[in-house]
C-alpha cells in the first residue's frame, strides 16, 4: 500500500502528541502536519493535500464538522476521520451528514487506527464499534426525516452560532468572518428564530449538547 499521509487537526497538544506516537508506529503512514483549529486545518490541507485528516469536532473558531464539510468542497480527494471523545448517536450523525469517511473516538488503539485508516484509504467508511453497534439505524432513520437540533440552520449561521457560543462579540465575530455587524445580527436573529431559543446561555447550552465547543477548556 502507498504511504498514507495523514494531517493532524487538534487543540490540546498532548493529545496530538499521543495520535503522533500512535500513527509514527504504523507502517506506511506519514504524518504531514498538526493544526489544532479548524480553520487551520482548512488551510493546511489546501496547501499539502493530504489523504486522510483525524479531525477533532470541538475546536475554536471553527469547529472539525464545519472545518469537514468546506474540506470536501475544497479538498475532493482528502478524506476525513473524525476523532472524538463522544460515542453519542448525535455526534456520529453530525459527522456523517457533514461527510465524514469515518469516526473514531479518542481512546482507540494502534491496531483500531490502523484498521481505520486503511479503510478509509480503500474507499470504505469506517466506525469504531461501539458507535456502530447502535447508531447505525437511528442515523439512517433521522436523516430520511431530516432530523437534528442543527439541521435548519445554514452553515453560515452554525459558524456564528459556534463563534457566540465562544463569547465573541457581534463585532469580533463580523471582524474574523468578514460581514458587516448588520449582516451578523440579521444570521443571529434568525438562527435564534429557527432554534426556538431566544438568549445566549441556550445557545451555549445547545452549542456544547451537539458538540460545536467543548464544555471544558
Amino acid at each position: 500500500m502507498p504511504v498514507i499521509r495523514v494531517l493532524m487537526a487538534e487543540d490540546h497538544k498532548l493529545v496530538r502528541q499521543g495520535i503522533r506516537s500512535l500513527l509514527e508506529k504504523i507502517d506506511d503512514v506519514e504524518v504531514v502536519g498538526e493544526v489544532a483549529d479548524g480553520r487551520e486545518a482548512v488551510q493546511t490541507a489546501r496547501a499539502v493535500q493530504p489523504d486522510i485528516v483525524l479531525m477533532d469536532i470541538a475546536m475554536p473558531g471553527m469547529n472539525g464538522l464545519e472545518a469537514l464539510a468546506r474540506l470536501n468542497k475544497d479538498c475532493p480527494t482528502t478524506r476525513v476521520i473524525i476523532l472524538s471523545m463522544y460515542s453519542g448517536e448525535e455526534y456520529l450523525r453530525q459527522a456523517l451528514d457533514a461527510g465524514a469517511a469515518g469516526y473514531l473516538l479518542k481512546d482507540a488503539d494502534r491496531a483500531e487506527l490502523d484498521v481505520a485508516l486503511k479503510t478509509v484509504m480503500q474507499g470504505h467508511t469506517y466506525l469504531t464499534p461501539v458507535v456502530a453497534k447502535y447508531a447505525v439505524e437511528s442515523y439512517r432513520e433521522d436523516k430520511q426525516h431530516g432530523r437534528g437540533p442543527l439541521a435548519c440552520l445554514s452553515s453560515r449561521q452554525r459558524e456564528i452560532l459556534q463563534l457566540i457560543a465562544e463569547g465573541h462579540t457581534t463585532k469580533a465575530i463580523a471582524q474574523q468572518l468578514d460581514l458587516s455587524p448588520r449582516t451578523v445580527e440579521t444570521h443571529r436573529a434568525e438562527l435564534m428564530e429557527r432554534l426556538e431559543i431566544h438568549d445566549v446561555p441556550g445557545l451555549v447550552r445547545l452549542a456544547i449538547r451537539v458538540g460545536l465547543i467543548n464544555s471544558n477548556p
